[in-house]
């Protein structure tokens, strides 16, 4: 067996991880936003006044969509229904927590930086693009193309 070969059956093989891997990033990724999710809805007033010294405008409003998606978002990727919708909203905040928070501390995460958000950021695209797998809501309920 030449290399090439070798590489189509490696390839052909490593597609059976694809859904087990799409649900472990999914469940990952919920779990992230869970707490950041729950500690906007514990103190929200805190929350709006944060958001409000940052600049964003409509502070409260901005704190209770902020949460309300996140936590929609934990729901959501957990049980894999409408991964792709649910996706870009996720997106968004991240762009803006990136902005607002993270993009003048730099890179690294150990600085308070924007690492963790576009890790975060990454999977999201990749559940817009891919769907959620076959362990999911969105395949049970709307089939293989999701």
């Amino acid at each position: 067996m030449n290399v090439k070969n070798m590489y189509i059956e490696f390839s052909r093989l490593s597609e059976y991880l694809k859904s087990v891997s799409l649900l472990l990033a999914r469940l990952l990724v919920a779990y992230g936003f869970y707490e950041p999710a729950m500690m906007k809805w514990n103190d929200m007033k805190s929350v709006a006044e944060w958001f409000g010294s940052m600049g964003i405008p409509f502070p409260t409003l901005n704190a209770y969509m902020a949460a309300s998606t996140e936590i929609t978002g934990v729901v959501l990727l957990t049980v894999g229904l409408f991964t792709r919708f649910i996706s870009i909203p996720l997106i968004i905040i991240m762009i803006v927590a990136i902005v607002t928070v993270h993009l003048h501390n730099g890179f690294s995460a150990g600085d308070n930086g924007f690492e963790i958000p576009l890790y975060y950021m990454s999977f999201l695209l990749i559940f817009f693009s891919h769907g959620a797998g076959k362990f999911s809501l969105d395949r049970l309920i709307f089939g293989k193309q999701n």
